[in-house]
């Protein structure tokens, strides 16, 4: 028999515990419109889609060079979001040991350095997959040297 004790400490640990990958599959990011950007694109239209640089340097003509980080494939979804809740408590909560991670791997990061002119309007644009890793080594070294 379960004293009435445990039985709130384990009602308890599954509020707690359960949310975490619940959380993540409905607050995913929309995928940004990359159709939208195109040569003549003005910077304003980029930020919209890829929201703010995470680096800018201008050079001495007078361009803008700005490199854009963005995910594409973690939408949110309520779905996931409701798979996840009802694995939660199936599981007692146990679920969110695998759940979690897979949240946390779902989509793939880009980078996107694109080229201004004087003007603020798109003159290149070069693209190329970042991985995890890479954001990971990037910020520890980043933050290794100020």
């Amino acid at each position: 028999m379960v004293n009435t004790k445990t039985a709130i400490v384990v009602i308890f640990s599954i509020v707690l515990f359960s949310g975490c990958s619940v959380g993540m599959a409905i607050s995913g990011k929309k995928d940004p419109n990359l159709g939208a950007i195109h040569t003549g694109t003005t910077r304003g239209e980029v930020e919209l889609q890829l929201g703010f640089p995470v680096k800018s340097v201008t050079t001495q003509e007078g361009r803008r060079i700005d490199i854009y980080e963005y995910e594409i494939g973690n939408e949110p979804s309520a779905g996931r979001a409701v798979g996840h809740a009802a694995l939660d408590v199936l599981t007692l909560g146990i679920w969110e040991i695998a759940g979690t991670p897979i949240e946390a791997f779902q989509g793939k990061k880009y980078e996107m350095t694109i080229t201004y002119s004087k003007d603020d309007k798109v003159e290149a644009i070069n693209s190329a997959v970042v991985t995890k890793k890479e954001i990971t080594n990037e910020n520890s070294t980043q933050s290794g040297t100020q």
